[in-house]
């Protein structure tokens, strides 16, 4: 077993570079391709390096690390990253940064209590209905050819609003609801930004909605039993900005550490794998 601490950023490999390697290493860390994977000794510690994340940066590494140097590790990585900006952060900032750079979470944009499909999610050009067999083909081609939706991005049109949370319906400017809210988040100019699965006429870039955030279970009063200061829910605009862009790597929960120069925050954290 390794533990996997995901060192995130635009300074990542430089903070990687500053523990210290052979030659042979840094040229290794240096051509790396994006999803690519390498081994080598850095400060010592003997590491399995893969050019991954989850945060949207394409800076960025995982390291696997042996259980028993993983604390060296860490401390390693404070120690070389601090003068760069180089912070701790934990799985609520790897959820900020994955959902602003429009990456899915499963039980959120994939499966989950809404059984979302991979075409509902956004990721059906990933599966190749064209080759003769594989097991799910015939169930995919079938969820595709009724498919009217898929999960896309959408931005609060102000600051200050109520945060949007899971399962909030998304309306249409004539109040007709058109989807629903999977995941929202502060994005790094301070509005609220998620995903939501809407139908597919609503996924165009642009498109205005709106979010009833936190919507009561219960309904309120008629309208035409309002009175003067009576005070009513609305839905909040938004618009969608740009489609759920294409993953960076396989969905997988990673808490993080973050070494932020302005304005593009760096991140890194840990958790056992087997």
């Amino acid at each position: 077993m390794r533990v996997d601490i995901a060192l995130q950023g635009p300074r990542s490999r430089e903070i990687l570079l500053a523990l210290g390697c052979d030659e042979a290493a840094r040229k290794r860390i240096e051509r790396l391709p994006w999803a690519g994977i390498t081994h080598g000794v850095f400060g010592g510690i003997d590491l399995v390096v893969s050019r991954t994340g989850y945060t949207g940066e394409r800076i960025a590494f995982e390291l696997f690390v042996h259980p028993g140097s993983s604390e060296t590790l860490w401390k390693a990585l404070i120690k070389a990253g601090e003068p760069m900006g180089l912070k701790p952060v934990g799985l609520g900032a790897r959820d900020s940064l994955r959902t602003e750079s429009g990456l899915p979470l499963y039980g959120h944009e994939m499966a989950g209590e809404r059984a979302l499909s991979v075409g509902q999610s956004g990721f059906g050009a990933y599966v190749k209905p064209h080759k003769p067999w594989f097991v799910g083909r015939e169930a995919f081609l079938a969820q595709e050819a009724t498919r009217d939706g898929m999960v896309t991005r959408f931005r609060f049109d102000e600051k200050g609003v109520r945060m949007a949370h899971g399962g909030d319906p998304v309306l249409d400017r004539k109040g007709r609801v058109i989807g629903f809210v999977t995941s929202c988040a502060v994005d790094r100019e301070g509005y609220l930004l998620g995903q939501a699965y809407l139908q597919t006429k609503y996924t165009c870039e642009g498109t205005p909605v709106a979010i009833y955030q936190g919507s009561p279970r219960e309904a309120g009063p008629a309208p035409a039993a309002l009175k003067t200061g009576d005070k009513v829910t609305l839905p909040t605009p938004a618009a969608t900005p740009t489609p759920t862009v294409t993953p960076t790597s396989t969905p997988t929960p990673t808490p993080l550490l973050t070494n932020t120069p302005t304005p593009t925050p760096t991140c890194v954290g840990g958790y056992p794998v087997c």
